[in-house]
């Protein structure tokens, strides 16, 4: 699929065929080993349902638990006012314990909903679990979307007031903002149990949890369900990379060894992370992670996952120290990690298989071919992957070029370099960008002129002209050209004006970074409310026409003096001016389609900051006259330095298709 039917050598003499057929002969292999041993891979991967803590049907409760390298195992909390030894598991085979704790005379339960437990042994605390959240909630879930636009969401940051928000307030003041923005899917981090706050939920102490600092386990579904009742599919920003090195509240040294859910010594600890590092070859660690799979899928009803660093997964180096160039000799070999590899296949084979809606985002630096081609054709099996080169060019160009140096071929050949038939999620800007230490792209532009120049009720000053202008124009170049998929970070979307910095000691535990001003959008006066207009209309046009579902673009005028693009996609016509002083009159664009242009979308409305110089109702008719490869093409009246617009195509003056003139 993607060698093109000749055997690529690598440096072994092994070719690439080769090796993706391995990969596949090591999948299979490993998924009959564990249908042979479990009966199936669904009975395997329910075994959340039998380890933990599990209520019989008379309210007696069984507790299993696996912990090879412990000597005993004893359960304390509440229940019994935090005796440490006076509730032993009994040791079974394989490494397992397990505990009866029979119902009490009035035949409830003997630990009641919402109690605090730990699991100890001879020597140590091990873990902390809340329990026992049950809900009567919805089962819709709404339909995979055919263009995903993902909200990348946090939770407790994500109300104006310096505080930890709650689910509720982000089901009640968030979801419907998301909604009228027009993403189609929310992606949640942070919710996977953390002890750290300002870790942004990437060193996971508990896995069978939701993060309590939140809320309920029933807040939780409540959200979920919300979201599906708008529409909204949500994805779970998934751990599996590494673990939290805590050993009172995590995973480290659970039977009292340092190998019982991680590789033992040195190749264990991620040396930049300080977290431990999953040994993906034991059969009990591969229970686990595809357990919590299902779990979050059959508790939450989550949609599908964002795995997070898959890169450090696949390589021994983790990516630590290793720059990738697109040489295959750099993603095949033996420092790739098959058991993780593996691992990978064997998640995506059992969610696609048994949720056939479940979408599986890869983050992944290296650009490993085959990330998103089907496990049948020796691929991993993901849905997406994450175009991470895209945030560091935009950051790159606005730190180090002049606008009317930008070089727009390079912009545009970084926007459109992805893998043939993989399918990607493109973003101007991450959470990456908006935490301290980096800066979102609003603050690369606007700088501290955010916070007194940003009133509608006045002039704009040239930096706050420039960065409007600019803002709409890089999310929408992006938007359109570079992905299958678009995603933005809760508050970028409207140019928030402060970066993100959670309550730690260098900033004496302050929340005053760590929170979205929404509120700002409110304000009727204030610029913000602008960037957002642009960026809901954007969404609501896309959804409208679905050019992220269409095919890759056709790059038909590329004018590095102008600075002019102009592509199509989806039978829609984008045509952007970068420059940031010349506008342009009677500029030639070529088309595919004949008919008549009217425009749809136009940053230079002012509803979007934009100067209002375009006129709105203009029609374009095309004329057979050849140009840059197409048969047909128009004169373009006006088009106006820093800007962009969308016509629709009318063929006999009936509704045909849009076309995007971003101008």
């Amino acid at each position: 699929w993607f060698v093109e039917g000749r055997e690529m050598k690598l440096g072994s003499g092994m070719s690439l065929i080769c090796i993706f057929s391995l990969y596949i002969s090591r999948f299979a292999e490993r998924l009959a080993q564990l249908e042979e041993a479990e009966g199936a891979f669904d009975y395997f991967t329910l075994s959340y349902r039998s380890f933990g803590i599990q209520r019989r049907s008379d309210n007696g409760l069984v507790l299993r638990e696996w912990a090879p390298g412990a000597e005993a195992v004893f359960l304390t909390g509440d229940f019994n006012s935090w005796e440490k030894q006076s509730h032993p598991f009994t040791q079974k085979e394989y490494g397992k314990w397990e505990l009866y704790l029979s119902p009490k005379v009035d035949k409830s339960p003997a630990i009641k909903h919402l109690t605090k437990l730990k699991v100890l042994n001879t020597s140590r605390h091990l873990m902390e679990i809340l329990l026992f959240a049950f809900l009567e909630w919805h089962p819709f879930q709404p339909p995979r979307p055919s263009s995903l636009r993902i909200y990348e969401a946090h939770v407790g940051i994500s109300s104006p007031e310096e505080k930890i928000a709650s689910y509720r307030n982000f089901t009640r003041d968030v979801l419907p903002r998301i909604k009228d923005l027009g993403y189609n899917c929310v992606q949640l981090m942070a919710i996977m149990e953390h002890a750290y706050y300002a870790s942004f939920g990437y060193q996971v102490t508990n896995f069978f949890a939701a993060s309590s600092r939140f809320g309920t386990p029933d807040d939780l579904k409540h959200l979920v369900d919300t979201a599906h009742s708008m529409g909204i599919t949500v994805l779970l920003d998934m751990v599996h990379s590494h673990a939290s090195s805590n050993t009172e509240d995590g995973l480290n040294y659970f039977d009292g060894t340092d190998s019982c859910f991680f590789h033992g010594g040195s190749r264990g600890n991620h040396s930049l992370w300080g977290s431990r590092l999953f040994n993906y070859s034991s059969w009990e660690v591969v229970r686990f992670l595809l357990s919590n799979l299902r779990w979050w899928m059959e508790e939450y009803h989550f949609d599908g996952f964002r795995f997070d660093a898959v890169t450090s997964m696949l390589y021994h180096h983790h990516g630590i120290g290793t720059s990738f160039s697109g040489n295959y000799s750099e993603y095949f070999g033996i420092h790739v990690d098959e058991d993780a590899l593996v691992y990978l296949m064997l998640a995506n084979h059992i969610l696609h298989k048994l949720y056939p809606q479940c979408i599986t985002v890869a983050e992944d630096v290296s650009g490993m071919p085959g990330l998103c081609r089907s496990i049948e054709e020796g691929g991993l099996g993901f849905d997406y992957r994450l175009t991470m080169a895209v945030p560091d060019k935009w950051i790159q160009v606005l730190k180090e070029v002049r606008d009317e140096d930008w070089d727009l071929k390079n912009i545009v050949q970084t926007l459109t370099n992805r893998r043939r038939g993989e399918a990607s999620i493109t973003y101007a800007e991450s959470h990456d960008q908006a935490l301290v230490g980096d800066k979102s792209l609003a603050f690369w532009l606007m700088d501290k002129e955010m916070y007194t120049n940003m009133s509608a009720l006045t002039a704009m000053t040239p930096v706050i002209d420039r960065g409007i202008q600019l803002h709409k124009l890089i999310r929408l170049l992006t938007h359109s050209l570079g992905g299958e998929g678009y995603l933005n970070f809760m508050g970028n979307e409207f140019g928030h004006p402060e970066w993100l910095d959670f309550p730690r000691k260098g900033n004496n535990e302050s929340y005053h970074y760590a929170r979205r001003q929404f509120n700002l959008v409110d304000i009727e006066h204030l610029r913000y409310r602008q960037l957002y207009a642009f960026d809901r209309d954007m969404n609501l046009t896309e959804d409208k026409y679905g050019w992220l579902a269409a095919g890759q673009a056709a790059v038909t005028t590329l004018n590095q003096a102008d600075k002019v693009i102009v592509f199509e996609r989806s039978n829609l016509l984008f045509i952007f001016n970068f420059h940031p002083c010349n506008s342009y009159i009677d500029y030639r664009v070529a088309v595919e389609h004949a008919g008549k242009y009217k425009i749809k979308l136009n940053s230079d409305e002012l509803q979007y900051g934009g100067h209002g110089r375009l006129v709105q109702d203009t029609e374009f008719f095309t004329e057979p006259m050849p140009f840059n490869g197409r048969a047909q093409s128009f004169l373009v009246k006006s088009i106006a330095s820093f800007n962009h617009c969308i016509v629709k195509r009318f063929v006999n003056y009936t509704l045909f298709s849009l076309t995007d003139l971003g101008i």
